[in-house]
């Protein structure tokens, strides 16, 4: 019988393109859905809400592995006290009612394995590369993203090997990061922004979802690791490259940091600043990354 893999944030971009790996791989999938869902042959559907504090327990005690994806969107919105609350808690809350089952039922999973962020390392830009030996930052994302992994402590605490993906910007197909940037950049209105230094530690959706397959796959796996390439994109390099691919070089002038805090309040900080990421470690596990090179990231993701 295939080992069983629960989503939580099954039907996002991440998800659903894990979601197709894992079955291809020959795990059996099951997804928490907010709505009711008719079961496929491939992928069976549980119910949960989180603003109710439910879930369907039989999703966790018929789960060999857990992957937690679920968390509302960084940039979607503004950062008003209540959107930094939500940001928060949609993280954090899945762990909770996830643990409760685990704890009241004494299940054992073979592995849990949650989503974090490189933001962890801070909103700020410096020539550091950050490892995940670098101490958080106080500052929201930072702040956040300890607190989200400190919620897999409690899951770890039950004897179960837990793993956190420090996951870098995401390229995908029509999805994620170039979901918003590129309408703007394949109509020739591409821009740098701010002062186009700060570093852009970024992933490809397939890379990332071969790092959460080793990380379950690999029992010698547990703690921090940071999904990144290592190349040292900055903002200007990356916005110049994807103009390129369009066929045409930068023309307008860099949109104004100042411009971009009045516009954006806080959340300007996410997209001002960036600091270099180091992957050695997951390449130490034996990782291969199959895009390391972001012209041909940018063209798998564009075309």
């Amino acid at each position: 019988m295939s080992q069983n893999v629960l989503l939580t944030g099954g039907s996002g971009f991440i998800g659903n393109y894990l979601t197709n790996i894992l079955i291809g791989a020959g795990y059996s999938v099951s997804v928490l859905s907010r709505s009711d869902k008719e079961n496929t042959s491939e992928i069976t559907y549980y119910k949960w809400d989180l603003n109710k504090n439910y879930i369907d327990e039989n999703a966790v005690l018929n789960a060999d592995f857990i992957i937690h994806l679920a968390g509302e969107g960084i940039v979607e919105k503004r950062w008003t006290e209540k959107r930094k609350k939500a940001i928060l808690q949609s993280r954090t809350k899945p762990i909770d009612l996830i643990y409760s089952v685990l704890e009241k039922h004494d299940k054992k999973l073979n592995g849990f394995v949650s989503a974090s962020a490189v933001g962890i390392y801070g909103a700020v830009t410096s020539h550091k590369i950050c490892t995940e030996e670098t101490p958080p930052a106080n500052d929201f994302l930072g702040t956040t993203c300890q607190i989200w992994e400190k919620a897999s402590d409690k899951i770890e605490n039950l004897g179960i090997r837990t793993v956190k993906i420090r996951t870098a910007i995401v390229l995908g197909k029509d999805e994620g990061f170039l979901k918003k940037i590129n309408p703007g950049f394949k109509s020739g209105f591409g821009a740098v922004l701010g002062t186009g230094k700060q570093y852009l530690p970024w992933i490809h959706v397939e890379d990332l979802c071969q790092i959460y397959c080793k990380a379950i796959a690999d029992n010698k796996m547990h703690g921090p690791y940071n999904a990144a390439v290592t190349d040292n994109t900055t903002n200007s390099r990356f916005s110049k490259i994807l103009a390129a691919l369009y066929g045409y070089a930068i023309w307008l002038p860099k949109i104004p940091s100042f411009l971009l805090r009045i516009v954006l309040g806080e959340m300007s900080e996410a997209i001002l600043t960036g600091q270099r990421v180091s992957s050695e470690k997951i390449q130490k596990t034996g990782f291969e990354f199959q895009f390391t090179d972001l012209e041909k990231a940018l063209i798998a993701s564009i075309n």
